[in-house]
């Protein structure tokens, strides 16, 4: 098969190799094809899971490495983007899981330069290792023995020149010294700059400009190699002496955080007295003391930048560093920066804001910090306080002569809202085959409290929200104290209303779980004024795809449409009762919002103005359906609930209804299946932000496939949520496949402000062919034909952060084989 490989900017490239099933052809550039600036794009996802680790050696090729790939792991993802030429200049980026690389020894070339953007790398020269930072890089020789491995993911830049680059100038390979470390100073920091402002901005430059900008790096990576290797600024002093130094300063560095770190304990540590440790400082026109004190400050600094460490106080960060007393620390911040701790990173947070304006998307303001978030709420706090349900039938590990059913009831202590979360305790353990009733809520209910809350135990328990506090605290992935926006705990980055988890007994990562829907029927109003009939709402919102082409006045304007569900067996429908244009609301705790940006604010009585008469003669057909069903995910511990992934979540496909299934890759043990932002009704798209978001009890059969098991089967290549109804398989494409893979740490902004329905396309392609070859048998040819004659395409989403695109493959296609 012709893999991605075998394109450059959407086209063919020479040496592609011929179409079929030969998933291990090598990739172009290893074919060594015309050296003209191009780029080539990987991903797993384009690949049967048998060939994905091998299509990832072949990429790793190109730089003469190889990977220790852990044996059978399930769940294998990696990307890469490169620019240039095999034999000549390559700038990459490589994202994968964690593993170790070393070199593929060689005729000796230049080094490589390895920058890593995210901690977790370690350096092992011979019998020596060291930790790489991401303030760091490697220069890495390709004739010696190293490794470097990745604990936490592959997530780098790759400089390669070869030395066949420069053309008949003679290239001294015996002076480049030995692979290192290296700090970013100097030409270094230079080098550094250059190659990853190379890698941001590959796609975009043009051959003219790539031309000049390999000819500079070439000519940077040769001039820094070939300077004698010292550590720290120039100064007189041997090689040993060099390296003395530097291991010093690496002793320093993995201590910073021990307040009692002084010359006299690093002397001891290093053997030598604390006169030579001044003496080689003083060296290079520094103190011990300053030197200390300026790495703790530049730790903090970064620390404070990483949304990762939001949840943390400034004080929690400076002790961290080393500093035990928190006004002398704020004090030399000040003095160092320019702005207080507090100021700075608030300005970090803003810069990221600002940032975000290229697209506001649902739910989060755009490029929003959705990294910036807390930790799960103290235990016995709002929902996060978790125990075996009274009426959930079965606890763990009871054993079962049968399938059983169970039924999980809503109410504050059953909810999670906003987030998934490997680390939630499950509510109930079920078995494969077992049935289970779940009830949701939907998390517009407060849009008509008198409709959709009032009376109603279970709902009045999640909406609870008075100046005393709230039923549910946490309301989506962001910091516990809102410090970044001030919206409330959580900062509603992530919003929908998720009853469970929900333990599958004996459901392992790698396993697939089906979800098969047996039942679903809108919650009734328990206000005895409304008894009986049902609800939704649907909001005109800030992140939907329409608001910046608003025609008429006000703009720009949020307006929510509040609906009847009428469920009659007929004519099941929809009809709309009222609508309001968002008025700025104060929640009880005095905190205006502007927008709807904030799940479960109570829509004050006369604080907006009802239209009537809306929709007249509308009648909107029922399609009730469950946006989000959801395994956790095993890549971080809070997950904003909007961009759905290989995990299911916001899917907001209204083919999820009755009669369907949803197969899910596990990730976790347990699975912990989650459901919720229950939709009486959607149109493909979901252009303004919402469907008709209704309270609904749906009915579900579970049932594990164990890994071992999946052989023959339409899901054995699973690594996305499939849907299944009678007639169709539906293959769910998003901008991003597996987001929190490829972005890292950055994840849960960097996706929102990346996603395209360009990109969502291509992968619902590469998904619907590596079913239709992996499933049914299928030559490359043959799939991309029966795809363009027989498949239909669809937009699922464009408001969820990861926009989708879904392939319906009819089954009564392939019935004949």
């Amino acid at each position: 098969m012709a893999s991605e490989w075998g394109k450059v900017d959407g086209k063919p490239a020479k040496n592609a190799g011929s179409p079929g099933f030969g998933y291990g052809l090598l990739p172009p550039a290893l074919q060594h094809p015309d050296a003209t600036m191009n780029i080539q794009q990987f991903i797993s996802e384009s690949y049967p899971e048998g060939a994905r680790e091998e299509a990832w050696r072949d990429v790793l090729r190109i730089f003469a490495l190889q990977s220790d790939l852990p044996p059978d792991g399930p769940g294998f993802f990696a990307t890469a983007m490169l620019r240039g030429a095999a034999d000549g200049v390559m700038v990459a980026r490589l994202t994968a899981g964690p593993q170790s690389l070393s070199p593929i020894i060689a005729r000796a070339e230049l080094p490589l330069i390895v920058i890593p953007t995210e901690e977790g790398a370690l350096l092992r020269l011979g019998a020596n290792s060291q930790p790489v930072a991401p303030t760091e890089f490697m220069v890495l020789t390709r004739d010696e023995d190293w490794e470097v491995t990745f604990v936490r993911d592959v997530r780098v830049n790759v400089l390669s020149v070869s030395a066949g680059f420069f053309g008949g100038r003679k290239i001294r390979m015996t002076d480049f010294g030995g692979s290192r470390v290296a700090e970013s100073r100097g030409l270094g920091a230079v080098l550094r700059q250059m190659a990853e402002t190379a890698a941001d901005t590959m796609k975009t430059l043009s051959d003219v400009d790539w031309a000049a900008v390999d000819q500079s790096l070439a000519e940077l990576l040769l001039t820094y190699v070939s300077e004698p290797l010292l550590v720290g600024q120039e100064s007189p002093g041997t090689a040993t002496t060099a390296a003395l130094l530097h291991r010093i300063t690496r002793t320093i560095e993995r201590r910073l955080d021990d307040p009692d770190l002084s010359a006299a304990k690093v002397s001891r540590l290093e053997g030598i007295s604390e006169r030579y440790l001044q003496k080689l400082f003083e060296g290079t026109g520094e103190s011990f003391g300053h030197y200390l004190r300026e790495r703790r400050l530049q730790r903090t600094r970064i620390e404070l930048s990483n949304p990762q460490e939001a949840h943390l106080s400034v004080a929690e960060i400076a002790y961290r560093c080393g500093f035990t007393d928190a006004a002398n620390f704020s004090r030399a911040f000040r003095e160092r920066f320019g702005l207080s701790p507090r100021a700075f990173r608030q300005k970090q947070a803003e810069q990221l804001l600002e940032a975000a304006k290229v697209r506001d998307q649902r739910g989060w303001p755009g490029q929003a910090l959705a990294t910036w978030r807390g930790p799960l709420a103290p235990k016995g706090a709002g929902n996060d306080s978790r125990g075996p349900d009274n009426d959930a039938g079965r606890h763990p590990g009871e054993s079962a002569s049968g399938p059983m059913h169970h039924h999980l009831s809503v109410d504050a202590s059953r909810v999670h809202w906003g987030y998934f979360s490997r680390s939630l305790k499950p509510l109930i353990e079920i078995a494969s085959g077992d049935t289970i009733t779940v009830e949701t809520l939907t998390q517009h209910a407060s849009d008509d409290p008198e409709r959709m809350i009032v009376g109603d135990p279970g709902a009045e328990s999640v909406f609870r929200w008075t100046r005393d506090g709230k039923g549910v605290e946490r309301r989506g992935a962001g910091p516990i104290d809102a410090s970044v926006l001030g919206r409330g705990a959580g900062e509603g980055f992530g919003v929908h209303i998720c009853t469970g988890p929900i333990a599958v007994t004996g459901a392992e990562p790698g396993d697939v779980l089906e979800v098969r829907i047996l039942d679903v029927a809108p919650r009734p109003s328990s206000n005895p004024d409304f008894a009986g009939r049902s609800f939704g709402s649907s909001v005109a919102a800030w992140w939907g795809y329409h608001y910046g082409e608003l025609l008429g006045e006000p703009r720009p304007r949020e307006v929510v449409t509040i609906y009847e569900i009428v469920n009659d067996a007929d004519e099941p429908h929809a009809v709309a009762l009222y609508d309001f244009l968002w008025e700025p609301q104060s929640d009880p705790f005095g905190t205006v919002h502007a927008t709807y940006d904030y799940p479960g604010v109570p829509v004050a009585p006369g604080s907006v103005t009802r239209r009537y008469n809306v929709l007249e003669g509308v009648r909107i057909p029922l399609r009730p359906h469950f946006g989000v069903i959801a395994v956790a995910p095993k890549e971080a511990e809070l997950v904003d609930s909007i961009p759905p992934s290989y995990f299911g979540g916001n899917l907001d496909n209204w083919r999820l209804g009755k009669g369907s299934a949803v197969y899910l890759p596990v990730a976790v043990p347990g699975a912990l299946l989650s459901v919720g932002d229950s939709h009486a009704s959607q149109g493909d798209g979901e252009l303004a932000g919402t469907a008709i978001e209704c309270s609904m009890t749906g009915t579900f059969k579970v049932i594990l496939h164990k890994r071992q098991t999946l052989a023959e089967k339409p899901f054995a290549d699973l690594s996305y949520p499939l849907i299944e109804t009678e007639t169709e398989w539906i293959l769910t494409g998003f901008s991003h496949p597996n987001y929190l893979a490829e972005f890292g740490t950055k994840a849960q902004s960097e996706v929102y402000a990346t996603s395209s329905l360009d990109l969502a396309m291509k992968d619902a392609f590469r998904k619907a062919r590596r079913f239709l070859m992996s499933a049914h048998g299928l030559n490359e040819d043959e799939a991309i034909a029966l795809i363009s004659a027989a498949v239909d395409f669809g937009v699922t989403q464009v408001v969820d952060g990861n926009w989708g695109v879904h392939a319906i493959i009819r089954k009564s296609l392939l019935s004949g084989r």
